[in-house]
Formats: C-alpha cells, structure tokens, sequence
C-alpha cells in the first residue's frame, strides 16, 4: 500500500534584531526595552500551532548596524510540527487554525529558565507577535515557503509597522511547510500476546507482519545470536542447563524477552531481543539507569542476525514515574551517534520519537526526543528529490536510499499506552528510511522493544501479567 499523507512545518533561521544603540539610545522601542552594546536583551520564542504544545527557544540578538548583512541569522531549526492527513482535513474546515503565531520576549539574566514555565516577570517583556497562514492542503504534495526574512515585532496584524521604519526590533525568521509522506503500521494486540501487524492508510489495514513473543532463559542465548550460524533458538539441552544453573543461583530479574517479526510467508525479518536483564538496583526495586535493562533490534543476514541498533531503559529518579531511554543505531556492526535519549510517562504513555530534525523545548511536558540539531536549507523552496525503487522486491520500496547527508528529518515514532492499560503500539516510519520489508520490520520490532520497556521497569514490588511471567522456581519475576 501506498504511504499516510503528513504535512511537517518547519521553523528555523531564527534570530532578533535590535536598532543599532546610537539610535536606540534617545528612542526606546515599542517594547520599552532600551538596547545598548553593553547589556544585550536574552530573547527567546514561543511557537505555538493549533493544538500542539507550544516550543520554546532561545534566539541570538544582533544590532542594526551599516557594516552588518541583511542575512546574518541562526541556521538551526527551532521547531518542528507534524500533522497527519485527518489533521490537515480539520484544519481546512477551520481557516483560522492553519495560522502558526511566534511570540517573541526578551528577559534580562541568562537562559530561558523562567520561559519554559511559562511564567512572566517584570524582567520579561513581549516584544510582538507574528501570525503566518499556511496552505496545509498544497504542502501534502510539494514544498510550500510561507515566509523567509525580516518583520517588524511592533507591527500590527499583517505586517504594517505602527512607528516608523527602524524604531522596531525585528525578528528573522523561514518557515517551509512540506510533504511528510509514512507507513502506518497498527499492532492489533499487545506485543507480548504475539500479535500480527497491520499497514494502515486511511481506512484500510492490511495484515504485513505477524511476532511472535518468547522469553529465553539461557544467558548465553542473546550472545548467540550475533554469532550462531543458524537463525534456530537454543536446544532443548541448552534450555535444561540454563534451568539449572538458575535453580542454583535464583535472581530476581526480567530478562529473556524477545519479538521475533515474520513476514507473511513466515520468515523473519527482524527481532528484538532482550540482552542486558532488567534488574532492580541494590537496594531498591527499580532499574536504575546506572544500570539500565538493553535490547537489540536485530535483522537478518544472511543465516545469522546482524545488529541494527541498541535500546536502553531505565525507570526515571525520584517521584517522576517516566521511563528513560536511549537508543544508538548501529553502522556497520559500530554503534553511532545517540538518535534519541528522553522519556515516556510510565502511566500515561507516549511517542517514542527519532527525530533529527532539530532540538527543541516543549513547555508543560518531557520533550520526546532530543536528537543532533540539523541544519538545514529552509530558505530553498524545493523539497529532498526522490526517486521510485523496488525495495528488493517488497511492497516498501517507495524510495531508494538517500545519502545520509539528505536523510535528516523525521525518522520514526512509536505510540504505546502507560502499564497497565492495554497497549497497541502504532508505528509511523518516514519513507526515506524504508526501502525493503526489513527496514520496517526493523522500526515495529523496536517499537515494540519500547512497549515491553514499560513492563520490564515496572517496579518489582509489582507482579507482571502471566504472558510476562517466567517459572517462579527460576526466580524472575
């Protein structure tokens, strides 16, 4: 099936622009705000869409001066929002919520500490707001440039300066609006009742994968699946020895845990497998992230398992109830730069999301994600070429791989629900990251790594549910 319509606004190139001191020393701005070289204002940005959380950033300040070019600006992106094609049909029927409004303060002292609260103080100052209409319906099929360059923060609505030119501080900012286009993969169960998979486009599922849940008892069991010749679990004896060596030596641990993903014709094509236990501190009763619990996402190669990345998790310090993560993909066999490191709420869920966008700050939540800020041409009106391929043969061949310069943006999300709640993870993969049917079994198989995450951090003063759950007599709980 075809990919979901999304829609991603991007908003970057951000930076404040005061009069050049000797004209602001007589006049002070609308703001009131008197600039001079030697205490600069600290600015920061609100962002807000619709209903999105509003992203908070801080903005670099220059002066008006004659020596200084009309582009200086910031080349990172300050923030990102994505929207799904039910989201853009609603934002058509209501015009006014297709408006992106940015409000810039500046605040004297450092940082923008007091902002991510959203709190002002006398030292906070609104020095304007700017409202942008964006054309959600042409950006699902090509890149829309809604504004690039300079507006004055003492205009009026609509761009028309209420003093006259120069008196105001101004603010730099592009914002592109451009197609977004994902597979939708709907887990119809909970991973760990071994669940089949749908591919989800509109009102239409489609059965892909099928996993199939399973908890070794063997230590040496996850080693061997880097290096065994044979894709088969361990042998009966190995089992036996492994039972044994537990009975001798009881633990209180969760470990074991794997998702192996089949494609229909019952090959597999990706699994996720549990390879550093999930054991509570000394101490206490919860996994601690000096010693966090791991995971390997796994793909075929060959008649062995080749490692695609490395998932760790860990319960969150104090009364934050979060699960912490941190997943590195994996380069030839070579763990990578960290893709993504925050949390979920461990009774509310949330997204896993790889994003290498940009950084940005949520207020009023964990950010999902905080990955290497990009920089990106947003002053170009052309969107990343793409060209059709065969994906080996699978029906995701939609894109053939892209240099990894050209694959930065949205990589994937994981939506799962908090413990005790009945969770189908939903899985969105950008199409420049899917290429053949193991590049989205490796995305589901991590996916649902993060759901069981939720379980295997759950305080050990808690009882799993019996799919969880091992042979009392081995001593993991």
């Amino acid at each position: 099936m075809d990919p979901c319509s999304f829609v991603r606004i991007i908003v970057g190139n951000l930076a404040v622009r005061f009069p050049s001191p000797s004209s602001s020393s007589s006049e002070p701005s609308v703001s009131g705000t008197h600039t001079s070289t030697a205490s600069a204002p600290n600015c920061y940005c609100k962002i807000k869409f619709k209903n999105f959380p509003r992203q908070i950033v801080s903005v670099p300040v220059i002066f008006r001066t004659e020596s200084e070019p009309e582009t200086t600006r910031s080349s990172t992106v300050a923030a990102c929002f994505s929207l799904s094609k039910a989201q853009i049909e609603a934002s058509l029927k209501k015009p006014k919520s297709s408006v992106l409004t940015i409000e810039t303060y500046s605040r004297d002292g450092e940082g923008v500490t007091g902002a991510s609260c959203g709190l002002a103080s006398a030292s906070q100052k609104l020095l304007g707001r700017f409202e942008v209409s964006l054309d959600l319906k042409a950006a699902e099929t090509m890149t829309c440039l809604a504004h690039n360059g300079w507006v004055a923060l003492g205009s009026k609505k609509g761009g028309k300066s209420r003093t006259k030119y120069g008196s105001d501080p101004e603010l730099h900012v592009c914002i592109r609006v451009e197609p977004d286009p994902r597979f939708v993969f709907q887990f119809d169960g909970e991973p760990e009742c071994s669940p089949q998979v749908f591919q989800v486009q509109g009102n239409t599922k489609q059965a892909v994968f099928t996993c199939k849940f399973g908890a070794r008892n063997s230590g040496s069991g996850d080693r061997n699946l880097l290096h065994s010749s044979s894709m088969m679990s361990e042998t009966r004896s190995s089992c036996i020895s492994s039972m044994k060596s537990e009975k001798e030596q009881p633990s209180k641990e969760r470990k074991g845990w794997s998702v192996t993903v089949h494609d229909l014709s019952g090959s597999p094509v990706a699994m996720a497998s549990m390879v550093t236990p999930f054991v509570p501190s000394p101490g206490s009763n919860r996994v601690t992230r000096s010693s966090p619990g791991a995971w390997l996402i796994l793909r075929p190669d060959g008649c062995t398992w080749k490692p695609w990345g490395r998932l760790e998790a860990w319960r969150e310090a104090g009364y934050s109830d979060a699960l912490g993560y941190r997943f590195e993909l994996f380069q030839d066999g070579i763990a990578t730069e960290v893709s993504a490191s925050s949390s979920v709420s461990l009774k509310n869920g949330g997204s896993f999301v790889i994003d290498v966008t940009g950084g940005t700050s949520t207020e009023g939540s964990t950010p999902t994600t905080t990955s290497p800020q990009g920089s990106l041409d947003l002053g170009s009106g052309s969107s990343a070429s793409s060209r059709p391929g065969s994906g080996s043969g699978s029906d995701f061949g939609y894109l053939l791989p892209q240099h990894p310069a050209q694959s930065r943006g949205f990589v994937m999300s994981a939506s799962v629900e908090g413990v005790g709640r009945q969770s189908k993870p939903e899985v969105e993969v950008g199409v420049t990251h899917v290429t053949c049917t193991e590049d989205a079994a490796a995305h589901v198989a991590l996916a649902a790594a993060v759901d069981l995450s939720l379980d295997a951090c759950r305080l050990f003063s808690q009882k799993l549910r019996k799919e969880l759950r091992q042979e009392s007599q081995l001593g993991v709980v």
